[in-house]
Order: structure tokens, then C-alpha cells, then sequence
């Protein structure tokens, strides 16, 4: 028998289903030579600290860092776990080979890669990798199974964002309870989770100590359009009413039309990043619940995978759009326009170069009859940007007018629209909004003018105050992640940056949500603000490095690198136990020498004072005979020595100094 396993009930009922295993078992389908099991996520976890040591269950800072030698794994503490578990496992015994047919992504594969290793497998293993639930799909990715171990790669990218997080969030986070924890407060602290708060917190500090400057518009209206002085801001008020005077009373004289037809082209395919920020902004949902959304849409066979960072499709999926789009019945009047002839094939939507494992998240094609509520909604937005993505181009028309008063320079620009193309797909909502924000913009459509041209108008002063910068929203907090806390607009800037952003495209929800759930911040409206708990324990990390979403987003590339084989795990994990000692030591022993506080006597004379050399602590009176010593390649911190002498005993790294030992030696 060949066993599947899958990551959810759901998912293993559609398998099963497909390959003929009719039978219902407790835990598993049965059935044409097949077993089809699953998991419902997560079955094993890290093991915890005091499984490798019983002492580390109880916190103690000086027992830091918390280094395992050998990470390993074991069951998740549940009844309905441990039951499903020991099905697999019976299973796994039986089998004469397993196809995991987990989430096809880093999580997916280092889900079912752990059950597998706690069942102690022994047999082949095959992979199932595809990008929808379809018959068609599920189908085709059983027709062309691969080798387990082509994607060792990606299981230990995964298994090393795991391990790192571990060994971050768990020094971390007792380190500074420890240390700076109020009332026994735990000050949760994450490798990716605290330099995102610190972006919000210094958002935060930024609009508090903003002091709004303020400067002068020269402006005018013509012929009810709306001029501006060409020099731009002008931070005199003197100077600005000075200008006003000279060419009040002076003609308008139209010196230059340009008008200039441009293209606009339909928006990107969404990938998941992008998907949750248009939801945001148009549905006001969370990340999270976008991600649940999208999810559910995806098990319903309505939309392909979601936890992508790619706005493209492979070039091989050209010949299925025709029939993608005929399958979306409820756009038909949409669709119609599309069908009948050539499909159009851009660049800017079919790239092999720039989808991997996965492509952009689009509909599939199969009657969306089953969903409900906001499932509709997040499938509109998904559906109209698959279909406007084979759209003409949207033809604009900008115009620029050049005029002159007095010799003075002014400008006023608009846009027209000639031909919509793609944007008939939006509704006229959209439009509605695009046109409020157009013209918000300054980008009116503007009357006829000739040149030369010339006559009266009314000028004025504007009076206006610099703005601080605007607290993050989900959708704009997203993007930062993305750009590792960069301003960025530029489409393929941004897509250039994804490689260093924070997190990962399918983590960067619950990242925002734990934040939540810690209290160190709160939503007023669309808002993210910081609590008080976490700007405070921004404040209590003064390490710039455990902060910095710069840094963040480096670790992020190597995890990458990791996953397509250009970066050693090893090299990464040993790297992070670096990082987490450097840590400890700063935190626990950033105070002043001994040498310069009060006297430490000597433990072993108790006459003399212990004192820093040049390679050694040792007894000031080493003349008259103490051999007390302490060489610096056993411990080399002012502090850790202090409290070796006053203890009797002393925790670094995860080594035990005794004071008897080091007096008998």
C-alpha cells in the first residue's frame, strides 16, 4: 500500500476521492491500493528547554544562553494529536512507500518532514507539488511525482527558521523578562516579531516629536484651473506676498501646451503580500483574516495556492487562461470582450524567471458556487485583477500647461482619459475613488487652451503646515515588512527588496497578530499604535542589531539562500547561536568593571581584593603568597566573576563555574 498524507482532513478527502480510496477508516481513507491520512497542521513542535535539562523549566538569566547541542522534536501535547499521530505511525510501519502530499511551501514541508521523522519512517518517499485543488491539478501532480529529497532543501530552510526562532525567542524573551520585567510581566521578544514593533514604535516617536514646519504656496486659477509658482515651496511669507503683488495685477499668459499620450497598465497579478494590503484598503480585514480567507478559498478550489511572493505566471500556463476564463460564469460580460479571440500574452504577467515553486494567486476557473459572505469579496478582487490583466492598456492623455506672469514661472498639469481598457473591469466605485484621489492630485482634466492665450485671474498665498508621517495601517505595515521597513513605490524596486524583507509572505499576518495578542499594540480605526508595554520594551533594547528590520530581512535572504542551496544550514544556525550569546553577554554584563566598584575579597585568603590583570583575575596580594586565579580563557567577564565570588557559582553559555573548584585548581 502507498500512503498519502496530507496536511488537512479536507485536503485528504479530495485525494482520496481522486485515487479510488473509497473507504473510510478512523484517521484515513482506504481504497485501489491506496491509504490517504493527514495531519490538521502542526503534530510535532521544537522540544522545549527543560526536555533537554529539567532544571531550564524554571527561569533563571544566568543560566543563559539555552543552546541545545542536537535540536529534536516531539508530539504536540493533545489527545486528538497523539490519537492521528499513532494512526500515522501505524501506517507509516505498513507502507511500502509515503507520498507527502502536504501544503506544497516551506511550512507544508517541514509539517509533514517532522511527522515522518517521529514516525521513523524507512521507506521511499514521493512528493506531490502542486499550485490548486482541482481534479485536474491533483491529477496531473500525482502523473508526475517526485523524489522527497529534491526538496531537502526547502525542509531545511524551514527547519532553520524554526530553530532560529527558537533560539532567539526563547533566550531572548527570558533575558528580558528577567532583566527588565516589572511584577513578573513576561516581555515576549521575537527574531522578527520585535523589530517589527520597532518599526511602529519609532513611527511612533516620529509623529510625537514632530515639529510641523511651515511654508508658502503661490497660487492661481485661470480659466478654472489651477496654476502653480514653478519654483515651488517658498518658506518666506514676505517673499511669497511680495510675489503676489507683482502679478496681481498682470496678465495670465499661456506660453506652452503639451499634451502627451501615455499608457497605463493593468496592475499586477496579486501575490499574497499584495492581496492582504488591497484587502485591507478595500475590505478593512486584517492580514490575518485575508489569509484565513484565501485559505478557505483555496480548499474550495476556487483560487490557487496563496502563500506566494510572486505576481506572475509561468509561461506554460498561457494555453489554460482561455479556458480559466470561460469558467468564470458570474463575469461573464466581463470575460466576453476576451473570448473569441487572441488572448493577450504580456511580459508583465507570464515570467518563468520570476516564479519558483509557485505563481500568483489567481481564480481557477471552477464555478465559485460555494462561497459566501466575504469570500465573495476577496474572490472579486482576486478575479477582476486576473481579468483585467488581459485587458488593453488604459490610454491617458497628460497635459501640461506652461504660463508666465510678470516673467514668473507657473504650471498646471491633468490627465485624461482617452480609452479605459483594463479599468472598466473595476466597478464604478473604483472609479469613483480613483477620480476623488485624481483629483486630490492635482490632476484634474483641464480645459482647451491655446497658446498665447492670455487674461485675468486670481492669485493667492496658501498657507500650509508640513505633515508627520502617518501612523501605519495593515496595509501599509505590510509593505514595510516587505521592504524591511524601506519607503519604497517602485514596483520591481519592491520586488527587487522581497528577498530582504521581514518574514516570510505566509508569517507576516501572524507576526501582526501576535503582536496583538501581547498587548504591545492596538488598532484605533485603521491605526496601529504601540502600547505602553511596547514602547517600553523597545526602549529596554538597546542593541540596535536585535531591533534593525534591516538586518531582519538579511537573515531572511539566508533562510532563502538556505532553500535554493547557496547558503549552509549549519553555517545559518551557528550564526544564531552567536548572535543570542552576544546577547546574553551584552545584556547581563554591560556594567562597570569590577575593578571600579566596591572591592571583591578574596575568596580564598579573604584578605585581598580580586583584581583584573592582563591575562588573569587574581588576589592583590599574589606577592605575599595567594595563588587565587581565575585565567581569562575560563572567564573573561568582569560581572560573570563578580558573581562567581559572591555565589559561589556561575551559569554562562550554558556551562556551570564553581568557585570550589576554581580555588582547589
Amino acid at each position: 500500500m502507498k500512503l498519502c498524507i496530507a496536511e488537512k482532513p479536507s485536503v485528504a478527502g479530495e485525494i482520496a476521492k481522486i485515487l479510488g480510496a473509497n473507504n473510510r477508516k478512523d484517521g484515513y481513507w482506504e481504497g485501489n491500493g491506496y491509504w490517504v491520512s493527514y495531519t490538521f497542521g502542526h503534530l510535532c513542535s521544537l522540544k522545549e528547554p527543560h526536555d533537554y535539562k529539567p532544571g531550564d523549566k524554571s527561569w533563571d538569566m544566568y543560566s543563559l544562553p539555552i543552546v541545545p547541542k542536537v535540536f529534536g522534536i516531539k508530539l504536540i501535547q493533545n489527545k486528538g494529536v497523539e490519537k492521528q499521530f499513532n494512526t500515522i505511525k501505524k501506517l507509516v510501519a505498513e507502507c511500502e512507500e509515503i507520498i507527502n502530499c502536504g501544503d506544497a511551501g516551506q511550512e507544508g514541508e517541514l509539517i509533514q518532514r517532522w511527522v515522518m521523522q517521529h514516525a521513523e519512517y524507512k521507506v521511499p518517499v514521493k512528493r506531490l507539488w502542486i499550485s490548486s485543488l482541482t481534479e485536474e491539478a491533483i491529477k496531473a501532480g500525482f502523473n508526475k511525482l517526485v523524489d522527497a529529497k529534491e526538496f531537502d532543501s526547502l525542509f531545511q530552510a524551514g527547519e532553520c527558521r524554526a530553530i532560529s526562532d527558537w533560539l532567539f525567542g526563547i533566550n531572548a524573551t527570558r533575558l528580558f523578562t528577567m532583566k527588565y520585567g516589572k511584577n513578573k510581566q513576561v516581555l515576549s521578544v521575537g527574531r522578527v516579531q520585535t523589530p517589527t514593533l520597532a518599526m511602529i514604535v519609532q513611527r511612533y516617536h516620529e509623529i510625537l516629536n514632530f515639529v510641523p514646519q511651515t511654508y508658502f504656496e503661490l497660487k492661481t486659477n485661470y480659466r478654472e484651473a489651477i496654476f502653480s509658482y514653478s519654483k515651488g515651496k517658498l518658506e518666506d511669507e514676505a517673499k511669497a506676498q511680495k510675489l503676489l503683488e507683482e502679478i496681481k495685477d498682470q496678465p495670465l499668459l499661456i506660453a506652452k501646451v503639451s499634451i502627451k499620450e501615455g499608457k497605463e497598465f493593468p496592475p499586477n497579478l496579486f501575490d499574497l503580500t499584495s492581496l492582504q494590503i488591497e484587502a485591507n484598503n478595500k475590505l478593512s480585514l486584517s492580514a490575518e483574516n485575508t489569509l484565513g480567507i484565501v485559505q478557505s478559498l483555496y480548499e474550495k478550489k476556487v483560487v490557487t495556492y496563496p502563500r506566494v511572493d510572486t505576481v506572475f505566471l509561468p509561461n506554460d500556463m498561457y494555453p489554460k487562461i482561455q479556458k480559466m476564463l470561460e469558467g468564470l460564469i458570474d463575469y461573464k460580460a466581463l470575460v466576453a470582450p476576451l473570448l473569441g479571440k487572441k488572448i493577450a500574452k504580456s511580459k508583465k504577467v507570464f515570467n518563468d524567471n520570476k516564479v519558483t515553486d509557485h505563481h500568483a494567486i489567481v481564480p481557477t476557473g471552477v464555478i465559485a458556487n460555494n462561497i459566501t459572505g466575504l469570500e465573495k469579496d476577496v474572490y472579486d478582487l482576486i478575479t477582476r485583477r486576473f481579468i483585467a490583466a488581459f485587458y488593453p492598456e488604459c490610454k491617458v492623455s497628460n497635459t501640461t500647461i506652461d504660463a508666465t506672469i510678470d516673467k514668473h514661472a507657473f504650471k498646471a498639469t491633468g490627465k485624461q482619459i482617452l480609452e479605459a481598457g483594463w479599468r472598466v473591469v473595476f466597478d464604478k466605485v473604483e472609479k469613483a475613488k480613483e477620480e476623488k484621489e485624481s483629483e486630490k492630485d492635482e490632476e484634474k482634466i483641464l480645459p482647451l487652451f491655446d497658446e498665447g492665450e492670455s487674461g485675468p485671474h486670481q492669485p493667492l498665498v496658501d498657507k500650509k503646515k508640513t505633515s508627520a508621517p502617518k501612523e501605519y495601517t495593515e496595509a501599509t505595515l505590510l509593505r514595510a515588512m516587505e521592504t524591511a521597513g524601506k519607503a519604497v513605490e517602485d514596483d520591481e524596486l519592491k520586488a527587487l527588496m522581497k528577498d530582504n524583507g521581514i518574514g516570510r509572505p505566509s508569517t507576516r499576518a501572524n507576526i501582526i497578530e501576535t503582536l496583538f495578542k501581547r498587548t504591545y499594540i492596538e488598532k484605533k480605526g485603521k491605526k496601529l499604535l504601540p502600547t505602553e508595554i511596547g514602547i517600553n520594551l523597545i526602549g529596554c533594547i538597546q542593541n540596535p542589531t536585535l531591533k534593525s528590520p534591516e538586518l531582519t530581512g538579511l537573515w531572511e535572504k539566508k533562510l532563502r539562500q538556505i532553500e535554493s542551496g547557496e547558503f549552509s544550514a549549519p553555517q545559518f544556525i551557528k550564526e544564531m547561536e552567536e548572535l543570542v550569546g552576544s546577547m546574553v553577554n551584552e545584556v547581563l554584563f554591560n556594567k562597570a568593571p569590577i575593578v571600579e566598584q566596591k572591592p571583591l575579597i578574596c575568596p580564598k585568603c579573604k584578605k585581598g581584593n580580586v583584581v583584573k590583570g592582563k591575562t588573569a583575575f587574581g588576589c592583590s596580594d599574589w606577592k605575599t603568597g595567594c595563588n587565587f586565579r581565575i585565567p581569562f580563557e575560563v572567564l573573561s567577564n568582569d560581572e560573570a566573576v563578580k558573581l562567581l565570588v559572591n555565589n559561589g557559582k556561575v551559569t554562562l553559555r550554558g556551562k556551570v563555574y564553581l568557585l570550589e573548584e576554581i580555588i582547589r585548581q
